[in-house]
């Protein structure tokens, strides 16, 4: 059988030695000068800059396999589906090839024979779907057209036994962007893989709404069974968005002068289909660390419903610490931002261990696994093995500290309903979700251990009412801090806007200066860009001076006053290193890389873009500088009328 490694690689090889495509790098875990989110939550989210019109070092055509990392649905992680850390296979054509050639070395690549260099699915155990057409854009029938060429036929035109089906679906089933209000945006066509060929599509109908029943009946008059039915018939294993529209401000669509084609396949989904399993947790990915999870917990694990969650809630969070841990940009547990959710994950790892008997630090253990299995993959993590190793170790202790102090706290603050429960009085249950959720909210208890202590307090509790109580706190909760980030990862580099290129050339600036200032050691470990100010994190291993951040000012806006013409220049990593370029972001790349300079002040490796000379920027301020993380220090700051109040 096929393994993981060799679908990943076979992927790769298709597009580079077929389809004469650039294999490049898997960029960070932690996007680059992007705050509209916290994580790289898809493959097209580096390459952005280029399907904007930058020109890519390594040509028109490129692939890769790119980590992700999507934190929505962590409270569903231990389901069929979902997962926190994923692969996704990518293809691009960057103004180059377009629908014909994405859809037709789709097909052949899915059901090419594995041993001739394809993937050898079943022709007939694929659908397929397009864009239905609306008052802005019309019907995809280009891209049908071209499905058909493959041998697929439009589901209304289809006998009832046919295979190799076609179906049109609305924008927010078929239509990608744009990202913002305005910007890059088209149809897509997702590729679907049936499941249970065995079983008759009628069965599956009532799995289907009675809009789409109606919208694609079979000729007897039943509903048939349809792609995005959501019964779990079909899996989508692949999706091909053809940017061929900018959206204007009015709403109106024009045509984009470069088309662009972007491909994700979900590396994990495939590797399930290819295995003959149901859910990516069944596959090789995860073969060997469930095996040692059940070691851990002493021997066999009952396998009831609520111990496989547990145990692949493990594998699944241990896995997205290991990458995010073990990525260059620097990550720890925190209090904030990414630091927050790796804590979360690390966290929830943890509990969920204990609810299966492992009552000792083990998390660093099952990381060892990853970093042996992914290691020759994605060197970075055999890299940062020991940080990695030592970071969980650290954290662990920390929750244990934690859990402790919780565990004391909630006598304290339950002391009283079990002295009214003593007392024959009713307790009231939503009081208590209350105070529970404070303990959650404070310590990191988890409902169901709350529950846990409560009963083995002796305290007769409505275990429903308690529970829906506190799921409706919890998910007021969630809310308002989807609206927190909202709000404050607004905007961002991905806009292009006039203002971001500005102020993302003065994250070049500010690094030279802190370098001349503070010592040639100073790197940078992450940077963040709204239309209003840059945050810039850095390592250094104490507070600045008011005297270093006057004198980086100081020296920053001594650039922007000599108007310095900024260039770029596309060069091997060898030649820029050679001439003293900096960067810590060249691997993500691949073997020709883009050098942007200033004048005679500055030269950095960067994807771009930035302003065409440093007076541009007008003025340059320094907001705060303040502690990131562990030896990293952050500095806001703003450019321009801004800077001058």
């Amino acid at each position: 059988m096929i393994t993981a490694k060799e679908i990943r690689q076979k992927y790769i090889d298709f597009f580079v030695k077929k389809h004469g495509h650039a294999a490049i790098p898997s960029s960070s875990v932690v996007p680059e000068n992007d705050p509209t989110v916290l994580f790289t939550t898809a493959g097209m989210q580096p390459l952005v800059p280029y399907l904007m019109g930058e020109k890519h070092p390594a040509g028109s055509r490129l692939v890769d396999s790119q980590k992700c990392i999507r934190t929505d649905d962590i409270e569903e992680v231990g389901d069929d589906s979902h997962c926190t850390f994923f692969e996704m296979l990518g293809n691009w054509s960057l103004g180059d090839y377009f629908k014909k050639e994405s859809i037709a070395w789709s097909y052949e690549l899915l059901t090419t024979p594995i041993g001739q260099g394809g993937f050898g699915i079943k022709p007939e155990l694929l659908r397929v779907s397009c864009f239905e057409g609306d008052q802005n854009a019309p019907r995809d029938e280009e891209a049908a057209g071209y499905w058909k060429n493959c041998g697929f036929a439009d589901v209304k035109e289809a006998s009832s036994d046919e295979r190799k089906l076609i179906y049109f679906y609305e924008k927010k089933k078929n239509w990608w962007g744009p990202a913002g209000q305005t910007g890059p945006c088209g149809p897509d066509t997702e590729i679907f893989y049936d499941r249970e060929p065995g079983l008759n599509p009628h069965e599956h109908a009532s799995g289907s709404t009675e809009e789409m029943r109606n919208k694609y009946p079979l000729k007897d008059g039943s509903g048939r069974c349809h792609p995005n039915c959501e019964c779990g018939h079909y899996l989508e294993i692949w999706n091909n968005v053809f940017m061929q529209y900018n959206k204007k401000a009015d709403g109106s669509f024009e045509p984009l002068a470069q088309q662009n084609v972007d491909t994700g396949m979900g590396f994990e989904r495939i590797v399930a289909v290819l295995e003959g399993v149901s859910t990516h947790y069944e596959t090789e990915l995860f073969t060997s660390v469930k095996a040692q999870i059940s070691a851990l917990a002493g021997g066999q694990i009952a396998q009831n419903e609520e111990n496989i969650r547990s145990v692949r809630i493990i594998a699944d969070h241990v896995r997205a610490a290991a990458f995010i841990l073990g990525d260059k940009m620097g990550v720890t547990p925190s209090n904030t931002d990414q630091g927050y959710i790796l804590r979360r994950l690390i966290r929830r790892a943890v509990r969920h261990g204990r609810k299966l008997g492992i009552n000792r630090h083990f998390t660093h253990e099952i990381a060892e696994t990853y970093i042996a299995d992914y290691g020759d993959v994605y060197p970075e993590l055999t890299q940062n093995r020991d940080k990695i190793i030592d970071e969980l170790k650290k954290e662990e202790e920390k929750f244990q500290t934690t859990l402790e102090n919780g565990l004391r706290e909630m006598k304290k603050i339950f002391s009283e309903a079990k002295a009214d429960f003593t007392a024959g009085k009713k307790l009231d249950d939503k009081a208590l979700a209350e105070k529970a959720f404070f303990l959650y909210e404070s310590y990191g208890f988890p409902q169901e251990m709350i529950v846990e202590e409560l009963l083995r307090e002796g305290l007769s509790i409505d275990v429903q009412i308690f529970s829906t109580e506190f799921e409706n706190k919890f998910k007021a909760h969630q809310d308002l801090s989807r609206a927190g980030a909202e709000q404050k990862f607004a905007g961002g580099l991905a806009d292009h806007s006039d203002e971001s290129r500005k102020l993302h050339t003065a994250t070049h600036l500010l690094h030279k200066a802190l370098k001349m200032v503070l010592g040639d050691e100073v790197h940078q470990k992450g940077s963040n860009i709204t239309a209003e100010r840059l945050r810039f994190d850095f390592n250094f291993g104490q507070k600045m001076t008011p005297e270093q951040i006057s004198r980086v000012e100081e020296i920053v806006n001594e650039q922007i006053q000599r108007k310095l013409p900024i260039s770029c220049r596309v060069m091997t990593v060898a030649e820029a290193k050679s001439e003293g370029a900096v960067g810590l972001f060249e691997d993500k790349y691949g073997d020709q890389i883009k050098v942007y300079t200033m004048g005679d002040f500055s030269m950095e490796i960067c994807g771009g873009p930035h302003a065409d000379n440093t007076a541009d920027l007008g003025a340059f301020r320094i907001q705060k500088e303040e502690a990131s993380s562990a030896g990293v220090r952050r500095i806001k700051a703003v450019i321009g009328d801004a800077a001058k109040k």
